[in-house]
């Protein structure tokens, strides 16, 4: 989960930081209130932040969760681990991730980057302290079904469609408003400080819905990694590993929320804005699957 939480606070903050920029360099003016004119605007931005995101996913991942890369493993445990995971990703036909480890006391994984030959696939020490191997195994399949399934480029997608809504409804707002300040009149062309205030609230707002939307794409996409995760390492395997997370799920940490969504546990969000189904339901949609 946390490679989504990561995802998708980097993408409204960048969404924010566009906005503010167009504004403030009179980029707003330059387009003026054709509508294809803004609709072009907000689909180049509006991918153009997603895709930043996405581009820079596994050096945030790596810097925020401080996650040692194993290049020359020094134990038994690394070594494992690097060749776990490097005979799931060659047997799923796709690059050889990164492997790495993060301190943190709860069970937790992630995977991101942006393809499937340049991704990384990483998992807590309190995983590795709490999980058997076999355990461990399935939640490595689970992580590199995220890989192979593309769903970090397909997030990426799906993040580029919203936000170019979202660029396009703040700018609406911000008109409205300004309008409204303004009485109605034209004067002014409508880009005062009411359509400025608007657009960064409309950003902030029709962003936060738009995470929603993002949020229950990454749903669905979690019963597939799951499914990817009990055919790498067995279906027992799998559905043992989600029953010794929601153990834990008490004393579970969140992963940021540029993460969350290509995480192997989520946090405690809402129902609606949360990147992961519950537990249970996971468990027996891999049970009526068998």
């Amino acid at each position: 989960m946390t490679r989504i939480l990561l995802f998708l606070g980097t993408n409204m903050a960048v969404m924010v930081v566009f906005s503010i920029i167009t504004s403030i360099f009179g980029l707003d003016k330059a387009i003026g209130q054709s509508p294809v004119s803004l609709i072009i605007f907000a689909s180049l931005f509006g991918f153009i932040g997603s895709f930043v995101s996405l581009f820079m996913s596994k050096s945030m991942a790596i810097r925020s969760m401080g996650v040692q890369l194993i290049e020359q493993p020094t134990n038994e445990t690394e070594r494992w681990l690097l060749e776990t995971v490097h005979a799931q990703a060659k047997a799923s036909g796709i690059g050889l991730p990164d492997v790495g480890i993060f301190q943190q006391n709860s069970p937790n994984a992630f995977a991101t980057g942006w393809n499937k030959n340049n991704s990384l696939v990483a998992v807590s020490t309190g995983l590795l302290q709490t999980m058997s191997k076999e355990e461990v195994e399935a939640v490595l399949g689970h992580e590199v079904a995220h890989v192979y399934n593309g769903d970090m480029v397909t997030m990426g997608l799906i993040q580029g469609v919203l936000n170019t809504f979202v660029i396009i409804f703040s700018r609406i707002l911000g008109s409205m408003i300004d309008n409204a300040l303004r009485g109605n009149r034209s004067g002014g062309g409508g880009f005062g400080m009411g359509y400025f205030i608007g657009n960064i609230l409309g950003n902030v707002v029709f962003g936060f819905l738009a995470s929603l939307i993002a949020a229950w794409f990454s749903r669905q996409r979690e019963f597939r990694a799951d499914a990817g995760g009990a055919e790498l390492a067995g279906r027992e395997n799998m559905i043992s590993a989600l029953e010794a997370l929601k153990r834990g799920s008490q004393e579970s940490a969140a992963l940021p929320e540029r993460l969350q969504a290509f995480g192997i546990s989520g946090g405690a969000l809402s129902k609606m804005a949360s990147t992961h189904p519950p537990l249970d339901v996971r468990i027996a949609r891999l049970r009526a699957d068998a």
